[in-house]
């Protein structure tokens, strides 16, 4: 038994591994020490584990428990935060202190305390010793997870029609049911834009879309292309507003609720949305385009096209919105890779708003203005997490506890990464025009409200 054991493991944390001469170098280290150790003796959790060893602090608010070796395996074989994504889906590591709805807490000490640098080669060779080589062989994931990038050329190439179709199925065809609860009733699944700190919402994804209509200029008996259009929240809008409005999507389930919802609103004259991928669309002369969180899903080698395509489909003078998550710079590898490619959105990436600018411009279309919302988006996760922890159970016994659960996770770590810089949320406003570059009767400086 080491001193520190001795003195129980709310006292001082010990140091590295192997860095201290009264500690014997050949002694196998406990689970709560290796953790311990990439927590740089600062965790501030409680951290229990199956083989008896436990670290952090007794009173804690929250804290993790390491129920099963196969939990360890996870861990020790998951890169990032893959491998705790697998042992918590699966049951092999349980949380404490928070909910499972909305982990946020948890996940905000966690990042706070597994900063420090790697490990020396010395400490690595015990820390895998200790472990056990057993724990080093990769096993199945849960079933929740999709297969890796290399083993998903069965279904096309990257961002191919049926590929896309793929990933759009797996991410949004979870259940409508399901989708109510989180999202509330406005069934939108974009950044909100919070009119005061304290609007609800339904309140701010109301006033997101009416920003984006004025940002298109969008009047009665206009026509208006909104591309990814989920559940047809953009269309419904512009529709109540005499705007003539086509929305698709590659999503089943949110083609079928969109329409439904367009019936029982009576806005069928002028609202349409089509189950299928917007490079079908055959239809041009659109006074305005919104594309409203689809960029995430089209590939950054696609851009061209993407933006080739849609200027394609506006009259001379319209104008594209352009709504997507962005990284904060232009040069960081574009793939998502680890949990939010392999549970949430598989094949999607995002790049900088400067890039997305970039190629805009490159097929012609003349940008206006951008403008980042990324703390709205923080505040839009808070309160979707919100939703499904007072809809907890309902979600269980829709979708499973495991497909719920990744939900909080996905939802709570995305809010930690928009308030930490992370990711950001851009609009870009652009308009197409003439031989001579004429935008028709545009006004000369931004004429909506923020």
């Amino acid at each position: 038994m080491t001193a520190f054991e001795e003195r129980g493991t709310d006292a001082a944390p010990p140091p590295p591994a192997g860095g201290s001469e009264a500690d014997d170098p050949a002694r196998k280290l406990t689970l709560a020490e290796i953790l311990e150790i990439f927590a740089g003796g600062r965790l501030p959790l409680r951290f229990t584990a199956y083989d008896g060893s436990s670290a952090g602090p007794v009173d804690a608010p929250y804290g993790l428990d390491l129920k099963t070796p196969r939990g360890t395996t996870y861990l020790a074989t998951g890169f990032g935060d893959l491998g705790l994504a697998r042992a918590y889906i699966a049951g092999d590591l349980d949380i404490h202190g928070v909910h499972p709805g909305d982990p946020y807490d948890l996940l905000r000490g966690l990042a706070d305390a597994l900063v420090f640098p790697r490990p020396s080669p010395r400490v690595m060779a015990r820390i895998v010793r200790s472990i056990g080589f057993e724990h080093l062989r990769p096993i199945a994931p849960p079933p929740q997870e999709v297969p890796p990038r290399w083993r998903r050329v069965a279904n096309g190439m990257r961002h191919s029609k049926h590929r896309d179709a793929e990933a759009i199925h797996h991410h949004y065809d979870v259940s409508n049911t399901f989708y109510e609860w989180v999202l509330g009733p406005s069934m939108t699944y974009t950044c909100a834009c919070y009119p005061a700190p304290d609007a609800s919402l339904e309140e701010a994804q109301e006033n997101k879309y009416r920003l984006v209509f004025e940002k298109l200029r969008l009047k009665p008996g206009d026509r208006l292309l909104d591309v990814g259009c989920g559940w047809g929240g953009m269309v419904r809008y512009a529709a109540r507003r005499g705007v003539h409005a086509t929305g698709v999507t590659l999503s089943r389930e949110q083609t079928s609720w969109a329409q439904r919802a367009i019936a029982d609103e009576g806005l069928g004259e002028l609202a349409d949305v089509r189950f299928g991928d917007y490079r079908d669309i055959a239809e041009t002369g659109f006074d305005a385009v919104s594309s409203i969180g689809l960029l995430e899903h089209i590939g950054v080698r696609n851009y061209p096209a993407y933006f080739r395509f849609l200027r394609s489909r506006l009259r001379v003078g319209g104008l594209l919105l352009n709504h997507c998550i962005t990284r904060p710079d232009n040069r960081s590898e574009a793939a998502a890779t680890g949990f939010i490619d392999r549970y949430v959105f598989p094949d999607g990436e995002l790049t900088g708003s400067g890039r997305i600018i970039t190629e805009a411009q490159d097929v012609g279309l003349e940008v206006l203005h951008e403008e980042n919302l990324r703390p709205h988006y923080a505040m839009t996760l808070r309160d979707w997490c919100a939703n499904l922890v007072e809809h907890w159970d309902e979600a269980v016994a829709e979708v499973g506890l495991p497909a719920a659960k990744v939900w909080g996770l996905y939802m709570a770590g995305s809010r930690l990464a928009f308030e930490s810089g992370g990711i950001q949320l851009h609009h870009i406003l652009a308009v197409n025009p003439d031989e001579r570059g004429g935008v028709g009767d545009l006004p000369s400086r931004p004429w909506w409200t923020p």
